[in-house]
């Protein structure tokens, strides 16, 4: 998985002029002239603004660290209070991933950008849910700029999966190991290293006008952290490999990654020296690739549609052939064209594979309308051989998609917890499924939990805006606690889905 090492030298000299080149647009407040011709007049299909602020308040159920006085997700307590104590650092804070209670910097890291994407864009949208936004944000952040606070180090991930997995028991009671897991020179990890890197460069634009010093702080530590990962190249899942795999191996290699986090950070900073490292070693690191997956793995699709923004809105003339990689994944997308490679399911569901498939669904709605949002600004569509895409046709997709998740589907389900009439009860999630500790103080240990595992009754605690892993490919869903590749909720299936909510709020007068 060797990539061209094109060199890092190109950041060497320009730490000081970055303020200066710094844009000081503020996010969710650029291209939006043209939001008013696009609008929907018709009635909306769903309360877009309900799952918006469900979608949102998920986060605050899976926190970890002390918790503030404004959670809203009272069922929840403080945990993982001395995280980082066997490294003699401070690690408290930050996300579970998905229903169990290890810190996987990977995800985490990915879930971070796309809520600052999803800021960025469609921020401007949200209005009163803005401020939470920016409060799952910055849970995220604070824990990163805690994880890559000493120099040529990246603190990846806290607790051991395999022994955390043998236990069903809550985060406020989990007596199982808080093994502390790194990368530096000697071990490196390009891929979650520039993750990390693209998540502090994606939020260093939420807080710049809001938070000038903080997002200074993000930004500084966006461009070191590149700066490593950059310089000392290889895989976290070798060096790693017993404690990172089967969970988050990275499959796609580390060039996504880079080309990605490079991507944000000339998107912060409008730096020539990043625009100098996209254009030089972009084919190296696979922007014309044919893998239309966008996940927490691979970054490619999203690093194509970023950068076609800086050609389509910003006239970055150099990075026009973005544009065209960007139109190849939407035409990837719709049936009937000749470049169609995307499966559905009889009931209309994107479908990529069994495990989390509603991953891919939140994470391509989310492409399709924020591409449609460039299009529309710069006057442009999409063409698929004889085929010419409008905009409006990607946001009916997306719309398609975000319906089906809020319940227009076989079953009648919504596939977010809360949302509707009919969603899962019994999702593969701990502290949803088992007492809180304010109704049942006393600890439950970690074998006991497992009757609540497989208990056929619902989960105690609702988690409320917890999107799941989804129907499978026939659009069947059981809601069996035990089965986690469609029952578990993950932050990565939320972050994209932020966004497309916003827009589709705005689009139906709901925000």
């Amino acid at each position: 998985m060797a990539a061209s090492s094109a060199s890092s030298s190109l950041f060497s000299l320009f730490f000081l002029s970055l303020l200066l080149t710094m844009a000081m647009a503020s996010p969710g407040h650029k291209a939006h002239s043209t939001r008013s011709a696009h609008s929907n007049h018709g009635p909306a299909s769903h309360n877009y603004r309900d799952a918006l602020s469900k979608s949102i308040l998920f986060f605050e159920g899976q926190r970890s660290g002390k918790l503030p006085s404004s959670q809203r997700m009272k069922w929840r307590g403080d945990s993982g209070l001395s995280d980082g104590s066997a490294m003699n650092v401070d690690l408290v804070g930050g996300y579970y991933d998905a229903g169990d209670n290890v810190k996987f910097g990977f995800p985490m890291a990915f879930t971070t950008t796309m809520l600052s994407w999803s800021v960025i864009e469609f921020g401007g949208l949200m209005k009163a849910e803005l401020e939470n936004a920016k409060e799952a944000i910055r849970w995220g952040t604070d824990y990163l700029l805690k994880a890559t606070s000493h120099p040529d180090t990246i603190y990846v991930q806290v607790g051991d999966p395999n022994k955390d997995h043998a236990c069903w028991e809550r985060p406020e009671d989990m007596d199982t190991p808080r093994n502390v897991l790194k990368i530096d020179a000697e071990n490196p990890g390009t891929e979650v290293a520039a993750e990390t890197s693209a998540a502090l460069a994606a939020a260093s634009v939420v807080f710049r006008t809001c938070d000038p010093a903080y997002s200074k702080r993000l930004l500084d530590s966006a461009i070191r952290v590149f700066q490593f990962a950059d310089k000392h190249r290889g895989s976290y899942s070798n060096g790693l490999r017993n404690f990172v795999c089967p969970f988050y191996c990275s499959y796609s290699g580390y060039q996504d990654e880079l080309l990605w986090a490079a991507a944000w950070l000339h998107r912060a900073t409008k730096n020539p020296s990043f625009l100098s490292y996209i254009t030089v070693n972009g084919q190296t690191l696979g922007a014309d690739e044919s893998d239309n997956t966008f996940s927490w793995d691979n970054k490619h699709v999203g690093a194509r549609v970023l950068l076609s923004k800086a050609f389509l809105v910003q006239n970055v003339g150099p990075l026009h052939e973005y544009k065209g990689h960007a139109d190849n994944f939407m035409c990837s997308l719709i049936p009937g064209t000749s470049s169609s490679q995307t499966q559905y399911t009889p009931g209309g569901l994107l479908f990529k594979m069994s495990d989390s498939n509603m991953q891919y669904v939140t994470s391509t709605s989310f492409l399709l309308l924020t591409y449609a949002k460039y299009l529309t600004f710069s006057n442009q569509v999409v063409t698929c051989g004889g085929v010419t895409v409008t905009p409006q046709k990607l946001r009916a997709v997306a719309k398609r998609q975000v319906d089906y998740l809020l319940g227009d589907n076989p079953m009648g389900m919504s596939y977010m917890v809360g949302y509707g009439s009919k969603f899962p009860e019994r999702i593969h999630h701990r502290g949803s499924s088992l007492p809180s500790v304010s109704s049942h103080p006393a600890k439950i240990s970690c074998s006991s939990g497992f009757s609540a595992l497989y208990s056929g009754g619902p989960n105690p605690n609702m988690l409320v805006g917890a999107v799941i892993g989804g129907p499978d490919a026939q659009d069947r869903f059981n809601d069996q606690r035990n089965d986690y590749e469609h029952s578990e909720p993950a932050t990565y299936i939320n972050a994209p889905l932020v966004g497309a909510l916003a827009y589709l709020a705005h689009s139906y007068g709901q925000i």
